[in-house]
């Protein structure tokens, strides 16, 4: 099995196209780095994409959590406001 390089001059000026996707990337830069072959320069740079890529997926997941808590929020409104909770029974 092949692995695919990730071209670290493109990359690292894109933006992922998603969280699945970044991941994807931090995967195989982490595994690019852990096996010692990247000259200095790539390696350096591999850290610098992988910092843009945590700070994304971190991003996100605190995005995605803010919503979580809304829709639990809303959820819970009407037995906070006198609904019909089994607790109140």
């Amino acid at each position: 099995m092949s692995k695919k390089t990730i071209p670290l001059s493109d990359s690292a000026a894109s933006a992922p196209a998603s969280f699945e996707a970044a991941m994807a990337d931090l995967a195989q830069l982490v595994a690019q780095m852990e096996e010692g072959q990247l000259p200095l320069e790539a390696s350096v740079a591999a850290y610098q994409r992988g910092a843009q890529l945590v700070r994304y997926c971190a991003a996100q997941l605190d995005r995605v959590e803010a919503q979580v808590k809304v829709l639990d929020g809303d959820m819970l409104k009407p037995f906070d406001e006198g609904g019909t909770d089994e607790a109140q029974q």
